[in-house]
């Protein structure tokens, strides 16, 4: 039988129209084929532009066919339908003027056309307005230009007040001589800031529209130097330039932040002439346009993080699996030789030291999979502030009796859908850092708290969802971080320690850990103030789950029932089977899930199938469990990995009910996850 063909899922965050539109499009009839088929890059892609209040549209393949958001459906007017047609004829009347500078993109450049002219549905009324098109070419994981990001300014204000300015200047240099007879007309009228600077850079008169835009009066200001209106870190500069216009040198044109009334600083970009001793200014508010230009940096930043982040994905991936699948040989042929030395101190001695040496590798594959966001995760409906709490003992004993550890947990906490295990690692990695950053001496204080990011803090912090979360907080009293080190605290191998005291992936591991459990990270520090690390994590409105005890970590126990190992890699194959052969299960192995399938067809009774996630061949893992079902009802299942994939992990979640040994494993797991399996309830694989 073939595998079932995957259906794509519009991700919940999704919510705009056009998002609902592009995920129940036919694409199958399209060179892009079936949505579930479409490589990362192109649904990394779609779901960035979509995600996005900015117009953005994404021409993708050989055809450039058309992907777009709500913000882009204004550009289209009364057009037909786009989505999904090829550019060059949903815009055939401008195709002429586009394609070359579309060559450009697709040829890696990144380029623009600047206030392009269009005929546009207002309000039932066609108008022309104007627009800047920046084209950015979207490369695959190999750097192959597979796509062209066509992101939007308009620009039609712009375009307007240039005018107005190019036809006020052309009037002002015939008529400046006679500016006190003609001036009110213009002075009057104008929806234009204008001010007029005596030579000392006073202001002589400011005109109404001034007055509408910064709220000062004309008598408020009059003789007052411009340099009190202008921002402090641009005083000097503007000052400076302004000197130099009267001097025939420099561009008339000023951009400049002045204050407000209300003292607030207002972007406003300006034209300056000269008239005898006096400068006349006309200006306009700039800032709505400025923050258009900011957004668009942050859609491509973002846009350049999500590939940077798949790319890592996939290799911390691939090396994990090989890595863990070699620790896995080294690990078990230890246990093995741990019997065999039985007795010998000093062969036993050996054989726990590289034992050590394993586990240190393992956990360096752990903190590279949870940078790339790739840990298969096991979440459940937890109260944060009780999970805290607990771990009074477990933090005394990490950081001994000269830290003192101050918890602040007020009742009414929210809950959290998050993985247990890993919100307690995260947590004692911050710990352990802090210690360090004390030197061992002084006060740690952790604090859990409800809270809520807005949209004013989402827009000034990539990838932030505004909503309510649960706030975790480590703060100390160390040594702190300077701008050059804070910058790179969260990248991975970054470690300000001595050489062998530090991996550099403590902070990484914490930082994907979260973001990969749809939180937000920061981190706040003073030189000599010590550091406050901040974890955001999504508040969940859910019942509180039971809490599943793991197995108890006694006395090793074995069986007598068959077990089923499925593991393409040999080395790993032969020491799983000798190690449950020495629990006194019977065994029988299979290198991959067509051999597996064989041995289930002999009627051979199995008690147990322990399969890895990852393997070659026409069948997957997850078929082989669903065929091996179907021939013996309530047949055991348990999975092993380095590495999960995709296979039975979505959204970096194990799917509910699957049970799973992360490799390298110990005689001691593998024995109680064996137990466990055999003697629960048999869950769906």
């Amino acid at each position: 039988m073939s595998a079932v063909r995957p259906t794509a899922h519009r991700p919940a965050q999704l919510t705009s129209s056009m998002a609902a539109r592009v995920y129940e499009h036919d694409w199958a009839a399209t060179g892009l084929g079936h949505i579930a088929d479409w490589p990362p890059s192109l649904r990394v892609s779609v779901n960035l532009i979509l995600a996005s209040d900015f117009p953005s549209c994404l021409f993708w393949g050989p055809d450039m066919l058309m992907i777009y958001n709500d913000g882009y459906m204004t550009l289209m007017g009364q057009k037909p339908d786009g989505l999904g047609r090829p550019l060059a004829e949903v815009w055939s009347e401008v195709w002429d003027d586009i394609e070359p500078i579309l060559d450009r993109a697709w040829q890696g450049k990144s380029t623009f056309i600047e206030d392009f002219p269009l005929m546009v549905d207002r309000d039932g009324q066609i108008r022309e307005a104007f627009f800047t098109f920046c084209y950015s070419p979207v490369l695959d994981e190999q750097g192959v230009t597979v796509g062209v990001l066509d992101t939007v300014v308009e620009t039609t204000a712009k375009v307007h007040a240039l005018r107005d300015t190019a036809r006020y200047s052309a009037a002002l240099k015939d008529e400046l001589q006679v500016l006190t007879q003609d001036r009110d007309r213009i002075w009057q009228l104008s929806s234009d800031a204008m001010a007029l600077l005596d030579s000392d850079n006073g202001v002589a008169a400011v005109n109404p529209a001034f007055s509408r835009t910064l709220g000062w009066q004309e008598d408020e200001l009059s003789g007052t130097p411009v340099a009190a209106l202008i921002h402090p870190l641009e005083r000097d500069v503007v000052i400076g330039r302004l000197d130099a216009i009267r001097h025939g040198q420099g561009s008339p044109r000023i951009e400049v932040r002045l204050r407000h009334k209300r003292g607030e600083y207002i972007y406003m970009e300006w034209t300056n002439a000269l008239n005898g001793n006096f400068l006349l200014g006309i200006g306009r508010d700039s800032t709505a346009e400025r923050a258009a230009a900011e957004a668009l940096k942050r859609t491509e930043a973002a846009l350049h993080q999500a590939r940077k982040m798949e790319a890592m994905g996939k290799l911390t991936g691939g090396v994990a699996h090989d890595f863990n699948n070699l620790l896995q040989v080294i690990s078990g042929n230890l246990h093995l030789l741990s019997h065999v030395v039985a007795g010998d101190s000093r062969g036993q001695r050996y054989v726990d030291s590289a034992l050590g040496g394993v586990r240190r590798g393992a956990r360096l594959a752990s903190y590279l999979l949870a940078f790339g966001r790739r840990q298969a995760l096991a979440p459940r409906v937890i109260k944060v502030g009780a999970l805290i709490a607990a771990m009074d003992d477990m933090l005394a004993r990490s950081l001994g009796e000269t830290i003192e550890v101050v918890t602040v947990i007020p009742p009414g906490t929210w809950s959290a859908l998050v993985d247990t295990a890993q919100v307690e690692n995260a947590v004692l990695n911050l710990c352990i850092n802090g210690r360090d950053a004390m030197n061992g001496n002084g006060r740690l204080t952790i604090e859990v708290a409800n809270a809520s990011l807005d949209e004013h803090y989402a827009q000034r912090h990539a990838d932030v969802q505004p909503g309510q979360y649960v706030l975790i907080a480590v703060t100390d009293t160390g040594c702190g971080m300077p701008p050059e080190v804070l910058g790179q605290a969260f990248d991975p191998f970054f470690s300000t320690k001595p050489e062998g005291q530090g991996t550099g992936l403590g902070l990484s591991m914490v930082f994907g850990f979260v973001k990969q459990s749809g939180g937000h990270v920061n981190i706040y520090s003073e030189v000599g103030s010590g550091t406050t690390v901040k974890l955001y994590l999504p508040r969940c409105l859910e019942e509180e789950d039971a809490c599943v005890a793991e197995p108890e970590a006694g006395a090793v126990v074995g069986g007598n029932e068959t077990v089923l190992v499925v593991e393409d890699d040999e080395g790993v194959r032969e020491t799983a089977v000798e190690l449950l052969r020495q629990l006194g299960y019977s065994v029988l192995k299979a290198a991959d899930a067509t051999a597996a399938l064989s041995i289930l067809d002999s009627g051979i009774g199995i008690d147990l199938l322990f399969t890895d996630v990852v393997m070659p061949g026409p069948l997957r893992s997850t078929d082989l469990v669903r065929l091996a079902r179907q021939k013996t009802p309530g047949l055991a299942v348990l999975y092993t990995s380095g590495y999960a994939e995709n296979a039975i992990v979505h959204g970096g979640r194990l799917e509910p009910g699957v049970q799973l040994l992360g490799k390298p494993y110990s005689r001691e797991a593998l024995a109680r996850k064996v137990r466990q399996v055999l003697t629960g309830p048999v869950k769906p694989g």
